[in-house]
Formats: C-alpha cells, structure tokens, sequence
C-alpha cells in the first residue's frame, strides 16, 4: 500500500508540473484546454489548478466580453508572474545597474550607481549587495539573483581572471554574495549575458549564431552558438585579455581627436568616442573621419571572428551602440569586403542594459529548471 500511495503522489507530482508547465508557456487556457494538453482528466486538472491558485502559482483571469455574454464563462488561468520576482545585475568598472522582473520577465524596476575603476574589492561588493537590497519589491517573492561581471568566471561564480576591474581577480563573487544575499545567487560572465538577452528580447531574436562586439570603455565579445551560449575550455569565452594592444588601439583615433578638440577634458575611451560620435553627428569632418577610423578598427578585430565562425548577425552593443549607422555602416562596408560570408551588422537597443537583462534572462531560466520540483 506504501509503493501505490507513492506512486500515487509522484504521479500527482508529474501533472502538477506538466500543469505548471503549460502555464508557464504564457498562454491563457481553460480547463479544459489544461486537461488535454497535460493528458490528464478534467477533475484532476481542476484539482491541481487549485493548488497551484493556493500556492500563487496560478491565477485565474476574466475570460472578456465574449464569454460573459455567452452566460456561464469557463474558468480561465494564467501562470501568475506577480507570484516572485527576480533581480539581474551587471557589475562594471563605472556603474551597477540592477534591474527588477517578475516571474513573466515584465521589468518593475531599475537602479543604476556610479563607481570608481579604483573601488576597493570588499566595497564593491557590498555596493552590489545593497543594491540588490535596493532593488527588492518584495523580500518574500524575491526567487533568485544573477550578477554579471567583466573578468573570466567559471561554474562556482568565482572571477578566475580580471583585467577591467582591479583586485577582482579570484574573487570568489557567488560566495561572498551568497553570505549577505539569502536567495539563490548566480555569477555569470557579462558578455555571455550581454548576448543570451540579444537572443531573448533584443535584435538577435531567432538568430542562432550570434557575435556580440560590446563597445564601452572596453571591448568584449559575446558569442552564441547554435542557439547556445559559448564559454569556452576555460569559460573565457568572451573576455579579451590585456587590451594595450589589438582591440585597444581602436580607440586611438578617437582619443587622437578628443585630447585635439577639447584638450582641457581628460576622458576615458569610452567617453572620447561618445564626444567624437557627438561631434561627428553636428558636422565635424575630423570627428567622423576619427569615428569611421574606430569603426573600421573593431571590424579588422572581427574579421579574425567571422570567418571562422561564420555568424549570421553582428550585434554592436554597450554604450557606443547609440552611435548606430556611425558604427554599423563602416564596419559592414569592411565586412562585406573581405569576409566569405558576410553577417548582417546591426546595433543592439538594448544598451547599457543589455547586460542585467541577460541576467534577469538567466535568473527566469534558473528558475524554470527548478520550479517544477520545489514549488509543487
């Protein structure tokens, strides 16, 4: 009788998930509808569904005008994303940024924080950490938090290398969060997640293979491959090293330009190539011949990748993606002339969010894989 009760409870469990499962998928079902998807009765549907409406996993919703007028409406439901939220967060050498989702990836909030490159290894850490505290909407629904980060990250959420950041290498960040954040925590590489939210909400939507050229004060790479995030043997995939040379010189124009027109403003690269791109726009000759300069260096850079990746889509992202056809177009032209098969380039209109929307990606894709087994 003990193997037929359990048997009886684990296969509950299994529609409870097929269920769950179903709603989870976004669409509004009856119970019916419920029923013969997950290949279960009518009156078993009703009685999970139940549950899942006590547990808040569930909610029912207003079937409109229609059935209403056509007297007695069936029952309708949703998966309830208001039922937790979840909070991703990039964690740059200038700024934090946090932002809020629920469980359906709708944003309730952002927070951005101004740092310093020079910040000390335990402030920043603790900066992240309040700002998550900042960030929650609601302490008991707060379901999982993922941070991006500039550095080589591997499985246990530890930055193994770090050149962007200083004193960031071998922090291991998931721990140390861990012990000042009590939800589950995740540490990811911020290129990685740079372009899985490309995939999820962005312009590389249906694409499958996917270079992501991030443009900031640095140059990162994120690459997704068939459909899958790439990260490398050493999980490195992304991260450039030492940037004094290669990439790094494709600022030099910029920065030339910069330092000759306003020569009393010392700026990071980043910052010259938004001053020249602003310049540029208003007319400057020399600010677009600088801004065309840098375009084409990053596309001599990407040759060495598109060929023998062989990418549907380049995505230029990060801060500089507002620079749009300044960029694009000068690094297609160069594309276009001298690789095999030239990928579609395009600017991303994520931003400078693009890498905490990865992580709220990552955090609902956490969830998604355990949801099924802890909250039936």
């Amino acid at each position: 009788m003990r193997q037929e009760s359990g048997d009886a409870s684990l296969l509950r469990r299994l529609n409870s998930a097929a269920i769950l499962r179903i709603l989870r998928g976004g669409e509004v079902v009856t119970l019916t509808e419920l029923a013969r998807a997950a290949r279960v009765s009518r009156p078993t549907a009703e009685g999970i569904v139940e549950d899942l409406l006590a547990k808040e996993w569930a909610e029912e919703c207003d079937g409109g005008p229609a059935d209403r007028q056509r007297g007695r409406p069936a029952r309708r439901f949703r998966f309830h994303g208001s039922a937790g939220h979840v909070i991703g967060v990039d964690v740059g050498g200038y700024k934090l940024l946090a932002v809020t989702a629920d469980l359906n990836g709708e944003i309730l909030a952002t927070r951005r924080v101004a740092v310093s490159p020079d910040m000390p290894q335990a402030d920043r850490i603790g900066a992240v950490a309040a700002l998550v505290e900042e960030s929650v909407v609601d302490r008991a629904k707060l379901a999982a938090v993922v941070v991006g980060t500039t550095g080589v990250v591997d499985e246990t959420g530890r930055v193994v290398k770090s050149v962007a950041i200083p004193e960031w290498t071998g922090v291991h960040l998931q721990a140390e969060l861990a012990g000042l954040i009590p939800v589950p925590i995740l540490v990811e590489n911020d290129m990685r997640l740079a372009v899985l939210a490309e995939h999820w909400r962005g312009v590389a939507a249906g694409y499958r293979d996917v270079v992501y050229l991030f443009t900031g004060n640095r140059i990162g790479l994120g690459l997704l491959i068939g459909g899958r995030l790439h990260r490398g043997s050493h999980a490195a995939s992304g991260e450039i090293g030492d940037q004094s040379s290669g990439y790094r010189l494709a600022f030099r124009n910029v920065i030339d330009y910069a330092m000759s027109a306003d020569p009393g403003e010392l700026r990071s690269p980043g910052r010259a190539a938004e001053f020249a791109v602003g310049r540029a726009r208003a007319g400057d000759e020399a600010a677009a011949r600088a801004v065309e300069a840098f375009a084409t260096r990053l596309a001599e850079g990407l040759v060495t990748i598109v060929n023998p990746l062989d990418p549907e889509l380049v995505v230029v992202g990060g801060g500089l993606s507002q620079a749009g056809a300044l960029l694009v177009e000068p690094i297609q032209r160069h594309l276009n002339r001298v690789t095999l098969y030239p990928p579609e380039v395009v600017a991303s209109r994520l931003g400078n969010e693009s890498v905490a929307l990865g992580a709220v990606r990552l955090a609902l894709d956490h969830l998604d894989r355990t949801l099924f087994t802890q909250a039936l």
